[in-house]
């Protein structure tokens, strides 16, 4: 996030004007319109890259692939085919691992449609999409753009989640053994009495 990137009111703007091609369904196994992975192979040739190998492109084709990934893919893509991108050099190879990781890991945690429809996860994918090619946007310090991007991420707060029930569940149990420990003194005392 070294690097100033483009304005992301525009990036925003960008993604709420999504085309419908890019929100068809994606091909997995013989369902559905969209194949993914010549989406992505084109975007990436169109940002300087090589097309996808055929072990890349597994990831946007299998048949276990998550559907909800392959949308936030999608639209990822449209994304990443913005003009700023594609007038920059070596964008490709953080753009793949965007489209793969990071959409893979935003596809347990919110349907691809509110990448779209939602102002604050429009938001989160465009920093996301940022952050993995090294840029942060326009106007914005390191501090800034990280804050942000920490405030509305819903990995962040997944894992926040996460680490509060593992804390809480610790918490229990200490609770329950103090109880189970108090039970024996007391039993104990009886017992001498």
């Amino acid at each position: 996030m070294n690097r100033e990137g483009p304005a992301l009111e525009k990036l925003l703007r960008r993604l709420a004007e999504t085309p419908a091609d890019f929100l068809a369904a994606p091909r997995v196994g013989s369902t559905g319109a969209v194949r993914v992975s010549a989406v992505v192979s084109d975007v990436l040739r169109d940002l300087g890259g090589a097309p996808l190998s055929k072990e890349q492109a597994r990831v946007f084709e299998t048949a276990d692939a998550p559907r909800n990934h392959l949308s936030i893919a999608l639209i990822g893509c449209w994304l990443l085919h913005d003009e700023w991108f594609r007038d920059q050099t070596g964008v490709p190879q953080a753009a793949l691992a965007f489209l793969a990781q990071t959409a893979r890991e935003l596809s347990a945690l919110a349907a691809s449609a509110k990448f779209v429809t939602d102002s604050d996860r429009r938001e989160e994918l465009a920093r996301l999409c940022l952050r993995d090619l090294g840029l942060r946007p326009a106007g914005e310090t390191l501090a800034q753009a990280q804050d942000r991007l920490t405030t509305l991420s819903s990995v962040e707060r997944a894992r926040v989640i996460r680490a509060a029930q593992g804390a809480e569940e610790r918490a229990r149990a200490i609770r329950v053994e103090m109880a189970r420990k108090a039970q024996a003194e007391a039993d104990a005392k009886m017992m001498r009495e």
